[in-house]
């Protein structure tokens, strides 16, 4: 069982990622209230680690910063992280040696396989059933 320290920390941890995943995509606090449809209040707060955002609320954010929202309800403990599974995006996102334009494409680039291989996966999967 999981201690309160360790949800209260799991919160900050999650909300110093976001706030680190914001500053990379150089948007400020105001922009990505503003792109994910939250309040700016309510965004810094979640940032502070003193709100839990809902399952829906973390998807937006993770929409607005182009990031899987698999990636942030594993780190809001929703999702267990698989071992095998790496968050693609979020690495896109941090090389230094691309500028925004050709991150956000290949990140779009990338999400869109990931989306057309999950469709033929579903396809073959209700075709066999």
């Amino acid at each position: 069982m999981v201690g309160v320290n360790e949800l209260e920390q799991r919160w900050r941890d999650l909300g110093e990622f976001i706030r680190e995943q914001r500053r990379v995509g150089h948007l400020s606090l105001r922009k990505l209230s503003e792109m994910a449809g939250i309040s700016n209040p309510y965004l810094s707060q979640i940032e502070r680690g003193l709100r839990k955002p809902s399952a829906e609320i973390l998807q937006q954010i993770a929409r607005a910063l182009e990031i899987s929202s698999e990636t942030l309800y594993i780190r809001a403990g929703i999702l267990e992280e698989r071992p095998d599974d790496i968050d693609l995006a979020a690495e896109i996102r941090r090389d230094p040696f691309l500028d925004e334009e050709q991150k956000r494409t290949l990140i779009r680039i990338y999400e869109s396989f990931r989306a057309a291989r999950a469709h033929e996966e579903a396809s073959e999967e209700s075709a066999v059933g």
